[in-house]
């Protein structure tokens, strides 16, 4: 009697007294409990990116202890360990405010120039240097990227996290100061949350549109800090908003990351409610933003390991 397919004929060779009976069943495993991943062409569609959200929820843990290590490289054998992440913004405070009430004014509404720049300086870092990062990061691995699958976006979602860990210790130097020249909050404090939240989707999109082309052109990465300079002085961070040209402001909006630094300092300083029109139309360009970003790195992300 022949073995049933699947089965391993377990009788000893050459006793055939022990009959049928004596045949051990034994599953070999089947290909078709594996579960099986297609990589399929890439795609610039809502579809990509729905799938590619779906797919990260379940590397959350992965998003988790890469932004743990993040932080944990970035102040590892330094003597001020977690102070760096308020140095930097207090460091850049008191340059601008030697330089804008020394050597020139700037209208700042009544408001301490210190606590002026550094409420706008917080959000700008936020943004700046989670792009930086970010955008070179995906080549910093090479070898993690062609031995292993995961969504490559964890890599440059991990740096915008630590970002926002350091833009969080950075505020309580911002609440200190807040005190210390008794600026008095408003309930219109509690719009600094979804502002900063859209300003971290913002930094995500932008990240995740760079860096797909980083991979391909290293120049991306080599003009990014010149690029951001230059943006810098184009938001309003060390002036206001109201110090542009009315006739120029609507054109100087487009940027989103200008509306969202003007709106979080209002909201937190000044005790008025930020520019709804405003408010709104940087979310707007923040979503689209983020939405063909994100759809582009997927598109991207099938053929990075090739070029990498």
């Amino acid at each position: 009697m022949g073995t049933p397919t699947g089965m391993v004929d377990a009788t000893p060779a050459g006793d055939n007294s022990l009959g049928p009976s004596a045949i051990t069943p034994v599953h070999l495993p089947s290909s078709r409990s594996r579960p099986i991943k297609i990589i399929r062409p890439p795609a610039f569609s809502i579809r990509t990116l729905l799938n590619g959200l779906v797919t990260l929820t379940h590397y959350a843990d992965l998003l988790y202890t890469l932004s743990v290590f993040r932080l944990t490289v970035r102040y590892k054998q330094s003597l001020l360990g977690w102070a760096w992440a308020a140095l930097q913004p207090l460091a850049l405070m008191l340059i601008y405010t030697i330089l804008f009430t020394r050597v020139t004014k700037v209208a700042t509404g009544g408001i301490p120039y210190p606590i002026f720049v550094l409420s706008a300086l917080l959000p700008w870092i936020l943004f700046s240097s989670s792009v930086t990062n970010a955008v070179t990061g995906l080549t910093a691995y090479p070898n993690l990227l062609t031995k292993m699958y995961f969504p490559r976006e964890i890599i440059p979602f991990s740096y915008l996290a630590a970002a926002v860990v350091d833009f969080c210790i950075a505020s309580v130097i911002l609440g200190l100061l807040i005190i210390r020249y008794k600026v008095q909050l408003s309930w219109t404090v509690l719009y600094a949350l979804p502002i900063i939240v859209l300003l971290a989707i913002f930094a995500a999109g932008t990240a995740l549109f760079f860096s797909a082309i980083h991979v391909r052109f290293r120049d991306v990465g080599l003009a990014m800090p010149f690029l951001l300079q230059v943006w810098m002085f184009t938001t309003p961070v060390v002036y206001s908003l109201a110090s542009v040209p009315a006739r120029f402001r609507k054109f100087y909006l487009l940027d989103p990351v200008a509306g969202l630094v003007e709106s979080f300092r209002s909201a937190v300083l000044i005790g008025k409610p930020p520019d709804l029109g405003m408010l709104s139309y940087s979310a707007a360009i923040t979503l689209v933003f983020f939405v063909c970003g994100y759809m582009y790195f997927k598109a991207s992300e099938a053929t990075m390991a090739d070029v990498i």
